[in-house]
């Protein structure tokens, strides 16, 4: 299958919004229970690009197959190099090689970014994600235990950063 990595379009937050509502609707991926609208995923990518940080699809003719982010960790100053990623492929398309390819190219973003560090938070029963995310180069380095509950039970929570660079002192 042919699919193309690159900068998300406007005309594809559509489809972005499907795949979130999708993992919202159906994984503990993300711990809304919530759907979201139209214009929710408009401000969100509004937000990101007046940030400067990209939202990168991976598309074929059938439209979005899946997309990642970042965005700042934590709103203060002191956490300004640091980045928490997101990357979702659709329902139809997972397990198939999508994921570790928008992370990769998502990687290499935050470091043409200048980021020093990438976080991923993921819910702990998510043995394919967390597997993926050691295969990148992460590394657990914190649990929280039932910090979240979605679809009637407790969530934990596994913590894994990525160093994007080799600076000993922040620039």
């Amino acid at each position: 299958m042919s699919h193309d990595i690159r900068d998300a379009r406007p005309d594809e937050v559509a489809g972005i919004l499907d795949i979130y509502n999708d993992a919202v609707r159906h994984t503990t991926a993300i711990w809304n229970e919530t759907p979201v609208d139209l214009a929710n995923r408009q401000a969100w990518f509004a937000a990101r690009a007046e940030q400067g940080y990209p939202i990168l699809v991976a598309s074929d003719a059938s439209g979005v197959l899946g997309y990642a982010s970042f965005g700042d960790w934590r709103p203060f100053e002191g956490f300004r190099l640091t980045v928490e990623h997101s990357v979702y492929v659709r329902s139809d398309q997972r397990g198939r090689g999508l994921g570790p390819v928008l992370m990769q190219a998502l990687i290499e973003r935050a470091r043409d970014c200048g980021k020093h560090m990438m976080v991923a938070a993921i819910e702990s029963g998510n043995a394919a994600s967390i597997r993926l995310h050691e295969r990148l180069g992460f590394v657990v380095t914190g649990q929280m235990p039932q910090v979240g509950v979605k679809f009637g039970r407790w969530l934990d929570l596994t913590f894994m950063q990525l160093k994007l660079d080799s600076a000993q002192q922040p620039g």
